[in-house]
């Protein structure tokens, strides 16, 4: 049963990420706030949620010896991995970031086996080489529309994107056994308000001079949206995975973002569906069933 919840809080999290991607690259394209602003708003608002959720619930003491290692998560897990990823999407196309987001499991799989001693068996080196490659297969059959975002990627977006895959890899693979320490409002609050603090002195002056009237209501719907789901649902969800799953299966399901972003290109006609787009998507979920299904450190 706990599986299955930490399953289901994984699928849902990593939909909500598949969302996120087209959104926040609408918003960075709008260039109405940096990605350092739009990260700022992010962990501010989540860090809000998160301490008033916290006010309803028992109260869980944190050990003095593990707030270092709090904040070190939330570096990697929350500030560079965000911002990393916001940077990158002013700087390449969704083509090309599809291709680069499955690198995440690859180095979880790595770390892990350092980290964590997780094996790295046959199955599961065979599970995620399946889904990167049913990935691949979506990517390279998905219709490429120019026109109103970037449409060259430039060397700089690649290489932040690769480091916000290694970054949310190091965050997943190094800190389970902190992550189930404590319950996820406890660890998230502490998570969103030290990112929160590193962030804003980067963009104090600009969040300052910022006037909220003059932005579009589409633009703030998005952000609403950001804010409430991709950031606080969807990282209340992670812990809840990370608690019962193993770090390379909470991170195959970031394949899942290129397909909701094909699945949304269908839907509003920019893409269409074909037996390849159909067949990538069975080979994702046999590799996350196989790595699901291999051997794990405790056996």
């Amino acid at each position: 049963m706990k599986k299955s919840l930490g399953h289901i809080s994984a699928f849902i999290a990593y939909t909500i990420f598949g969302f996120n991607i087209i959104i926040c690259r609408d918003l960075s394209m709008l260039a109405l706030i940096s990605p350092m602003g739009l990260f700022c708003f992010r962990a501010v608002g989540a860090a809000v949620l998160f301490w008033l959720t916290s006010l309803f619930l028992p109260k869980e003491k944190v050990e003095l010896k593990d707030f270092p290692k709090i904040f070190l998560a939330s570096m990697l897990g929350l500030f560079l991995t965000q911002w990393s990823f916001l940077k990158a999407s002013t700087m390449t196309t969704p083509f090309d970031t599809s291709i680069l987001t499955p690198l995440t499991p690859i180095f979880t799989m790595f770390i892990a086996a350092i980290v964590l001693k997780e094996p790295i068996t046959l199955k599961k080196a065979g599970g995620v080489a399946l889904s990167f490659l049913g990935v691949i297969l979506l990517v390279f059959n998905t219709v490429r529309v120019d026109g109103g975002g970037v449409t060259e990627t430039q060397p700089m977006g690649i290489v932040y994107m690769i480091g916000n895959c290694i970054f949310f890899a190091l965050y997943l693979g190094a800190f389970r056994p902190l992550i189930t320490k404590y319950s996820v409002v406890t660890f998230m609050k502490w998570m969103f308000l030290f990112s929160a603090v590193v962030a804003i002195p980067f963009d104090i002056k600009e969040l300052v001079g910022l006037n909220m009237a003059v932005m579009p209501a589409k633009y703030l719907l998005e952000l609403g949206f950001v804010i409430l789901f991709s950031t606080f649902v969807a990282y209340f969800l992670i812990p809840v995975g990370q608690k019962v799953l193993r770090p390379t299966v909470i991170s195959l399901y970031g394949y899942l973002q290129p397909i909701i972003a094909t699945v949304m290109g269908i839907v509003t006609g920019m893409d269409r569906l074909s037996w390849q787009k159909v067949l990538a998507a069975v080979l994702v979920f046999i590799g996350v069933i196989l790595v699901n299904k291999s051997r794990a450190a405790s056996q």
